[in-house]
């Protein structure tokens, strides 16, 4: 969040500003997304923090469910995340297993982050290619004075896993990420209506 060198530009949408850079994790790259939600932190968050039976599924078309495999403490839980095929069916379903943290801070920022972990609980499954989060989240940012819009930004590196070209993966993630913040802002009014 605070190393802003090396980010280019990639994609531009009405929501959000995707940029990428090489993945200092794995050989493909990290993305972030950078825009502003029309709701305010809490609707923000009700809308994607990372709990099973949570509303992400509802609006998310790239996640198709989600469980909590363990939950450590208030904070920390182990959570396997699967996703529909994608991209014209060209990205097959895959599953996530991650360890996902979710802190407050003083300022009322929320983060949910997460990175890969293995648990015996979750075997890899058939009919899903199993993926790999290296170290992203979301940054639901309040902005002073303005009760009712939230900074969001974003970071992703994920491998997809399987025998996906890279350039089926680079073509992916921005557009991706784009719908991920449009469909966000469709949830969030659609959760204050």
């Amino acid at each position: 969040r605070r190393d802003p060198s090396g980010w280019r530009g990639c994609r531009r949408t009405n929501e959000v500003s995707v940029s990428w850079r090489p993945s200092a994790e794995f050989a493909g790259n990290a993305y972030r997304g950078e825009g502003i939600v029309p709701a305010s932190p809490q609707d923000v968050w009700e809308c994607i923090k990372p709990v099973a039976g949570g509303l992400r599924t509802k609006w998310d078309q790239n996640v198709k469910d989600f469980e909590v495999v363990e939950a450590i403490s208030d904070t920390v839980s182990v959570c396997r995340t699967t996703t529909p095929s994608a991209f014209m069916r060209v990205i097959s379903p895959r599953e996530f297993v991650d360890v996902v943290l979710i802190k407050q801070y003083e300022d009322g920022t929320m983060l949910s982050a997460a990175t890969n972990v293995e648990h015996p609980l979750c075997p890899p499954q058939p009919n899903f290619v199993r993926g790999f989060n290296y170290p992203c989240g979301c940054f639901c940012i309040p902005l002073p004075g303005e009760p009712e819009r939230t900074q969001l930004l974003s970071f992703f590196q994920t491998d997809l896993g399987g025998y996906l070209p890279q350039t089926v993966v680079d073509s992916f993630f921005p557009a991706s990420i784009a719908g991920f913040y449009s469909n966000l802002t469709k949830a969030v009014k659609a959760l204050k209506a």
